[in-house]
């Protein structure tokens, strides 16, 4: 039996302000906001800011990644892992990091949810392999 495969869906202008509060919930909004962001800024010394999209996964997940054409050079103290990663695969990362932060700490079965629903993602992207070293 052939598994489904997982789409993704970039979230428009008009919905992104809905877009956190939806996933996260107005508890968990800033701390979420800012997580996934320090974690691709403790990640990668290439990542100086910018403009990040927001996607919306067709399993019900979600993820954000920052919106550039750039690679990132990625390096996590905490494994021991190093390479180069595109922005999305980039961005997934740190949403892994950020929603698995999440979800030990609220212990909330939505969070929890998340993060598992974006892994079954990531575990189809084409850089599925830098990603899993860098979470491992």
């Amino acid at each position: 039996m052939q598994e489904e495969e997982i789409t993704r869906t970039l979230v428009d202008d008009d919905h992104r302000m809905d877009f956190l509060p939806k996933h996260l919930g107005i508890r968990n909004l800033f701390r979420g906001q800012d997580l996934y962001m320090d974690y691709l800024a403790r990640l990668s010394d290439d990542y100086k800011g910018g403009y990040w999209e927001f996607y919306d996964l067709s399993n019900g997940g979600w993820y954000a990644a920052p919106r550039t054409g750039k690679r990132y050079r990625m390096h996590w103290e905490g494994n021991g892992y190093t390479g180069e990663m595109s922005a999305d695969a980039a961005g997934i990362t740190a949403s892994l990091f950020a929603i698995n932060q999440l979800a030990n700490s609220t212990r909330e079965d939505k969070l929890i949810a998340a993060y598992h629903l974006l892994r079954e993602y990531a575990v189809q992207h084409a850089e599925w392999e830098e990603i899993y070293q860098a979470i491992d």
